[in-house]
């Protein structure tokens, strides 16, 4: 992983995993931190570069490392989504080990202002194609009841669930298609490859307000304008 910076400088994950580097463009070094175990993931809020740790998070900003620990001994944020519209960062949070496939419920949620971390339960599981943002800095989250749920990342609540494709499961091999989001403008597009089909949810409306019959069944989603 690496993430060029504004000022030339480039953030890149240390070679065991197990942390973080920042040099500049010369190669010297700005600084380290060698606390981010099992590195998975980054996302840039403003100017704050968060990566992902199986205990936490590191936040980079005005050339410090911060770490923000998970409220559990192993407490793993690796998928994340930003919003430039938010200082709240959106993340996974998975507690098991072990687990081969684990189906987590509950989401984090980084204020990069503060270093807080807390924690969201959804009362549904979701996979690593479940996370977006809306145009406002709504966190978004596709859950396997099928409902797309609209979080206010501030107030760190459900603000609503919208019912969108039928209930699913995550598959265990990650290859396959499963339920996935993508957000173009203040529309969430949502495929549903077990009926063939591609819905749009209107944000403002908090509504499905197209659906499109598709041949084949969709995986993977890229969004673009123009």
């Amino acid at each position: 992983m690496a993430v060029v910076l504004e000022d030339g400088s480039m953030l890149r994950t240390l070679e065991n995993r197990e942390g973080a580097v920042v040099m500049d463009a010369d190669g010297a070094q700005i600084a380290r931190n060698e606390k981010c175990p099992g590195v998975h993931g980054e996302a840039v809020v403003g100017e704050v570069v968060v990566v992902g740790c199986e205990d936490g998070v590191l936040l980079f900003d005005d050339g410090e490392f911060t770490k923000v620990a998970s409220p559990d001994g192993y407490g793993r944020i690796g998928n994340q989504a930003a919003s430039d519209a938010s200082r709240v960062l959106l993340g996974d949070y998975k507690t098991d080990p072990d687990a081969e496939l684990e189906r987590p419920t509950q989401v984090s949620l980084v204020d990069t202002r503060s270093g807080e971390l807390s924690l969201l339960d959804l009362e549904t599981s979701y996979s690593f194609r479940s996370l977006g943002r809306g145009p406002e800095g709504e966190a978004l989250v596709l859950g396997t009841d099928g409902a797309l749920k609209i979080i206010d990342p501030e107030k760190q609540k459900v603000v609503a669930s919208v019912p969108v494709v039928a209930k699913w499961e995550e598959p265990v091999e990650w290859q396959q298609p499963r339920p996935t989001l993508t957000v173009v403008g203040d529309l969430a597009w949502i495929s549903d490859p077990a009926a063939k089909r591609l819905h749009a949810v209107d944000l403002t409306s908090q509504e499905v307000v197209n659906t499109l019959e598709i041949d084949h069944a969709p995986n993977e989603l890229v969004g673009v304008t123009g």
